[in-house]
């Protein structure tokens, strides 16, 4: 095997594989979880094949495989498989940049320096929006360094096709994080890779804005806006009647069953954009933690970013690349401060930032001495690299405990054989290649983003006969056994209230099996 093909192929691959089987692959959030229960059909009446929001044409190929072959962890197996090829890809980009300035050893000791600080955590901690925005980003890349090649610029869109399926804002993304890193590379070469991956971009957006029924449409819009007052605090909430104030409850609990109850006209009553409190109290809050944030938990990255900043500053005065740094820091920052920056975002986006700079650094009219900024990148990296091993043992502890935690908790939703009704997915740090529902038979979430899907209706339906919420959870009560039900103290609260104010004269409620205070616990639906 020649060199070129063991740094850009296989060692890729061998450095994914060492951080599988030494540290293992854990789930970063419920997400990824509650997508697999989806297409595997364990919480809805058939396998979802159309997510609607996220896996556009990929969910009908998985929900396809789980039937085949459900014991085999297909959404695993995708998405590393996609993460691998993400990762040689990057490779390449580095090796082409490096390899001919640079002796081979030392160039693949900064590939496997680079992957151990500033790659690692895709495959340790895992999400599927992470896959997203490193295939788009570095599709373009790929695309933009071979500009004169055709095969170049179709593998490149067609990588970034597949994020864009995958989410298609995280590969937008990714998209706009690279271009730098693509005109540095090719100039006004690039603009077929940077243009093509925009047209993708738009013309997909067509296709599923006039391919979404109404239904669809909606439950696309309720993301939006329980995201904006959940996950973004952008919101403040204003309920101005008890019907109000009883649905702003069911969103910032992620109940979003009821769509009579948790709807768009909700938010324009209840849910607005108030600036003056936003800009005085949660944009700053949000500033803070992120500031925290990104030096705490990606200092190899930053410390990389500032080695070549000091790097490039010895090349000579270029205006545009001092603007292009600062159009990054103030990217994430506003990002951060007016969205959100979960791991699953920052990582990627600063690995496309370092991708970018490196570009500069080592292109082909750049420093002149490539083997003295390399061992400097180098010693940046092994400095920066025993630290961020011994943080990564340390997260390695806490995602096991988590892990064993959960096992233990979804041991006790499962405690019978009948149909488990939970608002809450205990599936955090699992295992990414065991299928989260080798216990609970059947499932309906309550809680949660997939709680709005559309399938969700028509599963409630096939159990109950009703799609109206309270009434089909009413309809549940006199099963008994054969039904468990598994909450938090806080959900089955306002599922309480639903029940009142949604049923008049109802005498069902929920009431705790015993009286454990924990996280969640098992209820009974009784008059």
């Amino acid at each position: 095997m020649s060199g070129k093909l063991f740094r850009r192929v296989l060692l890729p691959a061998l450095l994914l594989l060492a951080v599988g089987y030494g540290l293992g692959g854990y789930f970063e959030t419920n997400d990824d979880a509650a997508i697999i229960l989806l297409l595997r059909g364990t919480a809805a009446a058939a396998p979802v094949t159309n997510l609607h929001l996220y896996f556009h044409g990929l969910s009908a190929v998985l929900a396809w495989l789980y039937e085949a072959a459900p014991a085999w962890p297909w959404y695993a197996l995708l998405l590393y498989g996609l993460l691998y090829v993400a990762t040689a890809g990057a490779f390449t980009v580095l090796d082409r940049l490096l390899t001919p300035r640079l002796p081979a050893g030392l160039g693949t000791a900064l590939l496997v320096l680079f992957f151990l600080t500033a790659w690692l955590e895709h495959g340790f901690w895992f999400n599927y929006v992470r896959v997203a925005i490193l295939l788009a980003g570095v599709g373009v890349l790929l695309a933009a360094q071979r500009p004169a090649s055709r095969l170049a610029l179709v593998l490149g869109l067609l990588a970034f096709g597949v994020g864009w399926l995958i989410r298609p804002s995280a590969a937008v993304l990714g998209l706009l994080a690279v271009v730098p890193g693509a005109w540095w590379l090719s100039g006004r070469r690039s603009l077929p890779a940077l243009a093509g991956a925009a047209g993708l971009a738009l013309l997909g957006a067509a296709l599923l804005s006039g391919t979404r029924s109404p239904q669809s449409a909606a439950y696309r819009q309720l993301d939006v806006l329980k995201s904006n007052l959940n996950d973004y605090q952008l919101y403040r909430p204003l309920p101005r009647t008890a019907a109000d104030s009883l649905g702003i409850a069911a969103v910032q609990n992620w109940l979003l069953s009821d769509s009579t109850l948790t709807n768009e006209a909700l938010f324009q009553r209840a849910g607005t954009l108030h600036l003056p409190f936003f800009l005085q109290h949660t944009a700053p809050a949000k500033l803070a933690q992120v500031l925290r944030q990104l030096p705490r938990d990606y200092f190899p990255v930053l410390l990389l970013q500032g080695a070549l900043l000091v790097l490039a500053a010895g090349q000579g005065h270029h205006r545009s690349f001092w603007l292009v740094q600062f159009a990054y820091i103030v990217a994430l920052l506003a990002l951060g401060a007016v969205l959100k920056l979960p791991p699953r975002l920052a990582l990627p986006l600063l690995n496309c930032w370092a991708l970018s700079s490196l570009v500069y650094v080592f292109r082909a009219d750049g420093v002149p001495d490539a083997r003295r900024a390399a061992l400097v990148v180098l010693a940046v990296l092994v400095v920066a690299a025993v630290p961020y091993m011994l943080k990564t043992l340390h997260r390695r502890q806490v995602l096991l405990a988590e892990q064993q935690t959960n096992n233990r908790l979804r041991r006790e939703q499962a405690q019978s054989a009948g149909l488990l009704v939970t608002d809450f997915l205990p599936y955090k740090s699992a295992n990414a290649f065991h299928n989260p529902d080798s216990q609970p038979a059947r499932m309906l979430l309550l809680a949660g983003w997939t709680s709005a899907d559309p399938s969700q209706t028509r599963w409630r339906q096939a159990l109950t006969g009703t799609r109206f919420f309270p009434e089909s959870l009413q309809r549940l009560g006199p099963r008994g056994a054969a039904v468990r039900w598994f909450l938090t103290p806080a959900g089955a609260a306002v599922l309480n209230r639903q029940l009142r104010a949604q049923l008049p004269g109802s005498t069902w409620q929920l009431v705790a099996a015993d009286s454990t205070q924990t996280e969640a616990q098992a209820y009974i639906l009784r008059k």
